[in-house]
């Protein structure tokens, strides 16, 4: 039973597009904030500013909006612990790493990055294990740990650059209490010494997040699976600043896999294997590469919601749709999962499909609209009820209704020539010429008195129902799509319909076609 006021953030850093993993974390964070009746801060992690990416806080901020997740303190908002942007808070940081300095559970380090590097490459040589900057190495480099106080003190009066590491203690048992994994106990002998505070004067993720975590007064830590390797970090740095007592709870999410379950979802998986894997599209500022969104994509913000919650929480029971409101019913951390969940790239489109059926046709209409806008096409509202009313169980995706309805408001320009090849037989332009004429004798044109008369037509021709609608459909979209032939010819009215038939004769150019 949770007793306290419930605060948890969600802390994405600006290093690039918002990866639907981070979606899911934002997510249920946002719903378990909500069930709880707490607060949901967004905090921008910026400290590395090697990595920083111009427009990426932007495109968290409004890809976030996109999906219907609000914050309730953010650096748009403001609130009672600004700022949250990490790269505001440097002057705060500077106390805390005092701090550890001064308690011996940090140091000094000066070791330049060649110095590193050729530790590395002499660890590969020897064929030992990985070089670590650990508490065995440690002794041995050039810090203020192996180094004489007076020696080390005069590299800083010199202005010799230096980071500041953490003290791991040795031989000990860190134990992290996991919300969804139960207790995950790791030895202090396979941690190593963390970079806290960089030689740029700004700290590492380590050091901001655990301070501000603490300052903003975060109760519960829900985050991905691949910062369950820092939590032992984390436990320590409680430790060490006396704050062990009111640490916040962790909750480590389990991965989203590729398709195949063979390895974590990347950006690169989705435009390879054809589906999106950013809320929406995304240009790098330096390659000018383009990577598709589930917007562009054509989601609703509703589906992706409900693709996002699944890929790892199980509700218990069998329902698979949910509104937010019922969401933030029914979350619970107690049902969300240890092991990876594969992506379902088909099963994503299943719930676009499922939100699509469950719109109103104003809200179709609206989502029409600017594929009407894009060919200057203006049709009367009766008119595209009627078509919708046709083509919406067909919609999968917010294109399909434009793709499964441009032919109700535009004549077809080619035709399926593959469509042309299988279905055309001798004497089908003549069989098509006898029906016009038919047709253009017909008082009353709709699907009832056009289906009597078809059904007649054949038997007379002595044909097969096929052998005269297939080309038929054709001639009016193009290809084998659409709708039912007879609300098809019904929609599109008697003069477009013999409009099309005698256009579409005339442009395959068929010579047994007359034209009357």
């Amino acid at each position: 039973m949770i007793q306290e006021q419930v605060r948890v953030r969600f802390a994405p850093s600006p290093t690039g597009p918002l990866h639907i993993g981070g979606v899911r974390t934002a997510l249920y964070n946002f719903l378990f904030a909500r069930k709880h009746k707490g607060t949901l801060i967004l905090r921008i992690e910026d400290t590395d500013q090697n990595r920083f990416v111009p427009g990426a806080e932007d495109y968290i901020v409004k890809s976030l909006a996109w999906c219907g997740l609000d914050f309730d303190e953010s650096p748009q908002k403001g609130g009672p612990h600004a700022p949250y942007r990490q790269s505001e808070r440097s002057g705060i940081y500077e106390e805390y790493i005092q701090r550890l300095l001064e308690s011996g559970h940090a140091y000094y380090a000066f070791d330049t990055e060649a110095d590193l590097n050729n530790l590395r490459d002499q660890a590969k040589v020897n064929n030992t294990n990985t070089f670590q900057y650990d508490q065995q190495t440690r002794k041995s480099l050039q810090n203020s740990i192996a180094l004489p106080e007076a020696e080390w003190k005069k590299l800083i009066a010199a202005g010799t650059p230096y980071v500041i590491r953490v003290k791991i203690p040795e031989n000990e048992q860190v134990i992290v209490h996991d919300l969804i994994r139960g207790e995950v106990i790791v030895s202090t002998s396979n941690l190593d010494d963390k970079v806290l505070f960089k030689s740029d004067g700004l700290p590492t993720y380590h050091l901001a997040n655990v301070v501000d975590d603490y300052l903003m007064k975060i109760t519960h830590v829900i985050r991905g699976e691949e910062w369950l390797p820092s939590a032992p970090l984390h436990v320590l740095l409680y430790r060490f600043f006396g704050w062990e007592n009111i640490k916040p709870q962790f909750a480590h999410l389990p991965l989203i896999l590729k398709p195949d379950g063979n390895g974590k979802l990347s950006k690169r998986d989705g435009d390879r294997l054809g589906f999106p894997v950013f809320p929406t599209e995304w240009k790098d500022p330096k390659t000018n590469e383009i990577f598709s969104g589930y917007r562009e994509s054509g989601y609703l913000p509703e589906a992706v919601i409900n693709i996002m919650v699944h890929l790892g929480w199980n509700p218990g029971t069998e329902q698979e749709l949910f509104t937010m409101a019922e969401l933030i019913q029914q979350f619970s951390l107690e049902r969300v999962g240890k092991h990876g969940s594969k992506f379902d790239p088909e099963k994503a489109k299943w719930f676009n499909h499922q939100y699509m059926q469950q719109k109103t046709e104003d809200d179709l209409l609206l989502l029409l609209k600017p594929f009407l806008e894009k060919h200057s096409l203006n049709p009367t509202t009766e008119y595209l009820r009627t078509v919708l009313h046709l083509v919406k169980e067909r919609a999968i995706l917010i294109p399909d209704l434009w793709n499964t309805s441009w032919f109700f408001f535009l004549r077809p320009e080619k035709y399926d020539s593959q469509v042309f090849q299988k279905i055309w037989l001798p004497g089908t332009s003549g069989l098509l010429r006898d029906f016009a004429q038919a047709v253009n004798l017909m008082d009353d044109f709709n699907k009832e008195s056009l289906h009597a008369m078809v059904q007649n037509f054949i038997s007379e021709a002595g044909v097969k129902m096929g052998q005269l609608m297939n080309p038929l459909r054709l001639l009016m979209v193009g290809s084998n799509q659409g709708p039912g032939m007879m609300d098809l010819a019904e929609v599109l009215g008697k003069d477009e319909f013999m409009v099309r038939i005698h256009t579409g004769l005339e442009k395959l150019n068929l010579p047994d076609h007359k034209t009357n």
